[in-house]
Formats: C-alpha cells, sequence, structure tokens
C-alpha cells in the first residue's frame, strides 16, 4: 500500500509542479489527491482513467488503470475480472504508443489469459485487434492477419467490426492485394456511416494509400487531405503525423521534392515532440531516398543512418524475439490452465472412487480386488498425464511453423538454453565468416542437432539459418566498410571476408537488409573517410 501510495503521489507532484518548484502546500493537497485515489473502487478508477485519457492526461490515466491491475486478486468475481481485462487492454494501448511493444503484448497476454477464464467472449476482438496491431508494425503480416481475422469472427460491435475491417484492409494492401483491400475498406466505410462513425482518419489514409499504390495519385491526395483534416478535428496528432508522412511519401513518387520536404518537416515537428519513433523512421527513409535521387549521397547516408537508428530502438530482431517469446509463454500457460481444471475434476472423481473403495473394504473382505482396482486406476491416470504433458510439449511451437516441428519433443526450458547457446557463438565474426560455415557446424558446436537449431531459430525470430546468418555477416560487412582504411576494400573481398562466396549473393543479402547496395554504401563511407583526412584539430590543413 506504501509504494502504490507513493507512486500515485509522485504523479501528482509532477502536475501540480510550476517552474520545477513543488510548494508545501501543493505536497499537501497531492498527498490527499493520492489518498483519495486509493480510496476509490476497481469501477470508479476505470471512469476515472478514462475521462483523464479523453482529456490526454495520459500519467494520471496511467496510474488508474496501473491501480486497477495492481490491486486485484486472483479468485475475483466475474465483473471485477472484467474491469482488470479492460484496464490491462488500455495499458497496452499506452504501452504501444510509448513504443514498449514488450510491455504492451504483455499486458495483452495477461488480459486474454483473464478473459478465457472467465470466459469474457465479448472483449477476446478488441485483444485480438491489439495483438494483430503490434504484429503488423514489425511487418509480420501473415500473423497480423491471423489476430485480424480471429478478432472479426468473434465481433459483435458495429465500431469494432470498422476498426478491425479497416486493419485487414491494411494487412492486403501491404499484401498487394488491391482488390480484396478496396472491398474491405469500402465496406468499413458503409458501415461507419450506417453508425454515424465519425473518426475515419485511419480508413481515409489506407484508401489513400491504396490509391497511391494504383498510382492514381489525383485520388490519392484528395483522401489523405480528407485524413488529416478528420485527424484534426478528433485532435489525433499522431494520425495527423502519420498523413503529413504519407502525403510527403505521395509526393516524392510524383517528384515534387519541395512539397516532399515541406510535409516531410511538418510531419517530423510532431513525430519528435510527441515520440512517434516510428514515423520519425519513415520519414528519414523517405529523406534518404529524396537525397539519394538528387545525387546527394552524404546527405542520404545520414538521413539512413538515422532512420536505421530509429527502426533499431524499436523494431530490432531482439524485441521481436521477446515478444515470440510472450507468445511461447501464453500457449504454455493456456495449456496449463487446461490441465489444471483436468486435474481438479480428476481429484473429484478420485476422492468419488476413493470413497466408493472405503465402503467396499468395509462391506467386502474381497481386498485383493480392490488393490488391483486402485492399482489399475493409477497407471491409467499417469497415462494419462503423460499424454498430457506430450500435447503441451507439441502447442510450445510457434503458430507460424505450419506443422514443420510438430514431432519434436524440444521443451521451452531447453529451446531457451539452446537460443543462448547459438547467440553467444554468433558473436564469433571468426566462426560466422567462414564460408563453410553452416547450420550442421552450428548445431555441432552448440552439442545439438540442425533439427532443433532450425526450430529455435524460426520460433524465436521467425526466419530460416541462411536468413539468421545473413543478418550477422552483413553487419560484419558495414563495420568493414565503416572503418578507417575502408579504401583498401573491393566489394568482392569483404563479400568473401564475411563469408559469402558471390559477389551477387552479397549484394542481394546486403541490400535485403541493410536497405541500399554495398557499392552506394561503401562509396559513402569512403567519402566520409576521405573528408575527415582534410582536418586536424579542428582545422583544415593548409
Amino acid at each position: 500500500m506504501k509504494q502504490r501510495l507513493i507512486f500515485i503521489f509522485a504523479l501528482f507532484s509532477m502536475t501540480f509542479a510550476v517552474n520545477g518548484q513543488i510548494s508545501l502546500s501543493g505536497l499537501s493537497q497531492n498527498n490527499s489527491i493520492a489518498l483519495n485515489f486509493l480510496r476509490l473502487s476497481q469501477q470508479q478508477l476505470l471512469d476515472t482513467a478514462e475521462y483523464y485519457l479523453n482529456k490526454n492526461s495520459t500519467d494520471t490515466a496511467l496510474a488508474c488503470y496501473s491501480l486497477i491491475v495492481s490491486t486485484s486478486k486472483k479468485n475475483t468475481d466475474v465483473e471485477s475480472a472484467k474491469i482488470v481485462i479492460q484496464a490491462l487492454n488500455e495499458l497496452a494501448i499506452m504501452y504501444s504508443n510509448m513504443n514498449d511493444y514488450r510491455s504492451a503484448y504483455e499486458f495483452l497476454i495477461k488480459a486474454l489469459l483473464l478473459c478465457e477464464e472467465i470466459d469474457y467472449q465479448s472483449f477476446l476482438p478488441r485483444i485480438y485487434n491489439n495483438m494483430g496491431n503490434i504484429y503488423y508494425l514489425f511487418n509480420k503480416y501473415d500473423i497480423a492477419k491471423y489476430y485480424f481475422s480471429k478478432a472479426l469472427e468473434t465481433c459483435q460491435d458495429s465500431i469494432g467490426l470498422v476498426l478491425i475491417l479497416n486493419n485487414l484492409g491494411a494487412i492486403e494492401i501491404e499484401n498487394k492485394n488491391k482488390d480484396s483491400a478496396f472491398f474491405l475498406l469500402e465496406k468499413a466505410l458503409q458501415i461507419s456511416q450506417e453508425i454515424n462513425f465519425t473518426r475515419l482518419f485511419s480508413i481515409q489514409n489506407n484508401i489513400a494509400r491504396l490509391y497511391q499504390q494504383r498510382k492514381q495519385y489525383d485520388s490519392a491526395f484528395y483522401y489523405f487531405r480528407l485524413a488529416l483534416k478528420n485527424a484534426r478535428e478528433n485532435d489525433k496528432v499522431e494520425k495527423e503525423a502519420e498523413n503529413l508522412s504519407g502525403l510527403a511519401n505521395c509526393f516524392f513518387e510524383i517528384g515534387k521534392i519541395d512539397s516532399v520536404l515541406f510535409y516531410i518537416h511538418l510531419s517530423n515537428a510532431l513525430a519528435k515532440e510527441n515520440n512517434f519513433l516510428r514515423i520519425l523512421a519513415q520519414n528519414y527513409l523517405t529523406l534518404t531516398n529524396v537525397e539519394e535521387s538528387i545525387g546527394s549521397n552524404k546527405k542520404a547516408l545520414e538521413h539512413f543512418r538515422v532512420y536505421a537508428n530509429l527502426r533499431d530502438s524499436v523494431f530490432n530482431i531482439e524485441n521481436f524475439g521477446n515478444i515470440s517469446q510472450l507468445q511461447h509463454l501464453y500457449e504454455t500457460s493456456k495449456m496449463n490452465q487446461q490441465i489444471e481444471r483436468f486435474a481438479e475434476k480428476q481429484m473429484i472423481r478420485n476422492r468419488i472412487q476413493i470413497t466408493v473403495l472405503v465402503v467396499l473394504v468395509v462391506v467386502s473382505i474381497v481386498l485383493l480386488l480392490v488393490f488391483l482396482q486402485k492399482r489399475k486406476l493409477k497407471t491409467a491416470y499417469k497415462a494419462l498425464v503423460d499424454k498430457n504433458l506430450k500435447i503441451i510439449d507439441l502447442e510450445n511451437l510457434s503458430q507460424n511453423d505450419s506443422g514443420k516441428y510438430k514431432k519434436s519433443a524440444l521443451t521451452y526450458d531447453v529451446q531457451n538454453e539452446l537460443l543462448d547457446k547459438i547467440l553467444n557463438l554468433m558473436k564469433d565474426t571468426s566462426v560466422v565468416c567462414d564460408t563453410e560455415f553452416t547450420i550442421d557446424k552450428l548445431a555441432e558446436l552448440v552439442k545439438s542437432n540442425s533439427t532443433y537449431v532450425s526450430q529455435v531459430i524460426n520460433a524465436t525470430f521467425e526466419k530460416n539459418f541462411r536468413s539468421f546468418l545473413n543478418d550477422y555477416r552483413i553487419r560484419e560487412a558495414q563495420r568493414l566498410f565503416s572503418e578507417s582504411g575502408a579504401a583498401k576494400y573491393t566489394i568482392e573481398s569483404v563479400a568473401y571476408k564475411v563469408g559469402f562466396k558471390s559477389r551477387n549473393t552479397f549484394n542481394e543479402a546486403f541490400k535485403e537488409i541493410v536497405g541500399v547496395s554495398p557499392s552506394f554504401y561503401l562509396k559513402s563511407m569512403q567519402d566520409i573517410n576521405r573528408k575527415s583526412l582534410l582536418y586536424t584539430d579542428n582545422k583544415p590543413i593548409s
């Protein structure tokens, strides 16, 4: 209780601070407000959080939602559990907006488990939709579509249906299924009109992207501007920044560089002020393409570095690996719940059976038959538990494995231990950059087999061994290109040095992972290194 009080007290101290100072009367008032919050019921806290969220006072809303979750008790009543589920879902959205996707996904997993425990079916679509949103941000469109489709199957409210159809439309745009995308977005607009839903900025933005993909730029600009106007009317700053970014990208496609820079400037101002890292990353990628198109390779490289740092800070392999592990934990927890329920039922059956056996012992002298019966039941129960444990091992595999490892007996603990060994070994560039390095060699070095190694890499990073290895080799190639003596290197020498047997294969992998060709990257680095030699103690050499 003390820790919660201090937490709320600290938040309200920040609220009442003036120019970095807090008055004594303010301290007393904050203490009183904190105590009042702690006296509120769960429903009152939920209503208060929603009020402050609508007022864009996110810190206070976050404190209220956190209190609901932290004060909830196990085996609480159904109505209280529903409030906790809503709080967990809102916390997930808020943490996602703060770019903390691991925490967001963890809250969604907790909400999903609690939903399934109390059979709160009507709330499941919201959770599935938010899980899909996180996978969408990581460009895992197949998994995102899976969760959006699950949300659509169980959705019963019209607003939720609009949001899910819009998200499915966005997935179809990314997959370049233009007809399907148009159908889904048109359906979302139709339902919006029927229920008088006015917050159309996301739908309009996706329609604009669809027209841009079709190269119908007049229609694209029209819908981008509609979405921008609607976002401003609804005070949705992130959507405003996103639509400004979309306008800039659209102008780049038609070669209007001045307009690109104008809208990028507006978008970046909002994104930097509100820490919208995803939008900032997209803007710097657009700036990279702009500078490259006009032959300014130095500026292009500078922008690309900012883009790469932003992407790595939010959407890197490690963060996605954490989310994948949380998914495995959810599947394990779900199976554990099923086993616990089974065990409870079996315990009741066993008690009845024991009672019957006691009665039989009392009324019958055939003790031998009773003993044999008990032994038989015990054997049957053990066999059933063993069977369920095998099912757990099978269910722990990632949903994206498509049945490839269904016969694997690799447990979760062993999988994590093997993952640590693999990651530690991959730090050794002499091993990674060996042209003869294969998955069999990796399996031998971590004292496992290639099937298990492939399973761990696929389940954690959703990549095959070759793509996983290429990430490390290209990272080493970037390091070599960035050295002060990079002028001595050729593309072929670096390709062979980091483990590639041909320049073509190296070029393809480098372009896929870094976003630019190795020759462009090397030339840019050499230009920078040459210019740095012209300066000593920050002064030009005469």
